[in-house]
């Protein structure tokens, strides 16, 4: 199973977070994990308020409001 900083790392990394990596991370969250992870998850919560990372659950429910959809 992925750690969060691994999930996080990747999101930072390619400066995007999926659907699928924030449904692993939602699971992730839910179970003991080590301080560091949850630093991880606060800097990844940063970097999307920040514009630095987009998340993919996002811009499918602005694609949805804005519709004709914008990956037809």
């Amino acid at each position: 199973m992925a750690s969060i900083r691994k999930l996080v790392k990747e999101a930072l990394t390619t400066g995007y977070l999926t659907v699928s990596a924030e449904n692993k991370l939602r699971s992730l969250l839910k179970t003991k994990y080590p301080s560091e992870d949850l630093i991880a998850f606060m800097e990844l919560q940063q970097a999307a308020m920040n514009g630095w990372v987009k998340q993919e659950s996002r811009e499918l429910l602005n694609c949805q409001q804005n519709s004709p959809c914008c990956f037809n």
